[in-house]
């Protein structure tokens, strides 16, 4: 328990007055400690359970040499690759590629200002054709000149 003097009685050999406040210091370093043995402790509690998953004698799947980008630009146009294509061309194009890509896999990516239902759009577009598809950004797709915000054209 702390103690504190008081300026009452110099002159008074009375023991000094008692103080009533909670001395934190001790607590402190208590949860300092606990906090080093947690610290310590907690990447040795990992729980390393042996399972002997079977193996497995399907191949594994090759990723495509060259594989096939479909972009929608901040404007809603459509690209193949770098190359622009229409939207009601979108399939004939790439079925006209078909023979480079015979899993008709396709890998999608949008603007981050392409609105959901027009992706889904497109998304619908692909599953017509019997493409399957992947989305791999929804950011940062590259167009020659961003339209102003708010205006939507549809190609």
């Amino acid at each position: 328990m702390g103690i504190s003097l008081t300026d009452t009685d110099l002159d008074d050999d009375a023991d000094f007055g008692e103080t009533h406040d909670i001395n934190v210091t001790p607590f402190i370093d208590v949860i300092l400690v606990l906090l080093i043995i947690f610290m310590v402790a907690a990447p040795l509690s990992t729980v390393d359970l042996p399972i002997d998953l079977p193996t497995s004698t399907a191949t594994p799947q090759k990723k495509p040499d060259k594989p096939t980008y479909v972009s929608i630009k901040p404007d809603l146009s459509l690209a193949i690759g770098e190359r622009p294509v229409k939207r009601a061309e979108l399939i004939s194009t790439l079925d006209a590629a078909a023979e480079a890509n015979p899993e008709r896999l396709v890998f999608v990516r949008a603007d981050r200002a392409v609105a959901y239902g027009d992706l889904m759009d497109v998304l619908e577009l692909l599953r017509r054709g019997n493409y399957r598809m992947k989305l791999v950004a929804l950011e940062g797709v590259a167009s020659p000149a961003s339209p102003a915000p708010g205006a939507v054209a549809r190609p």
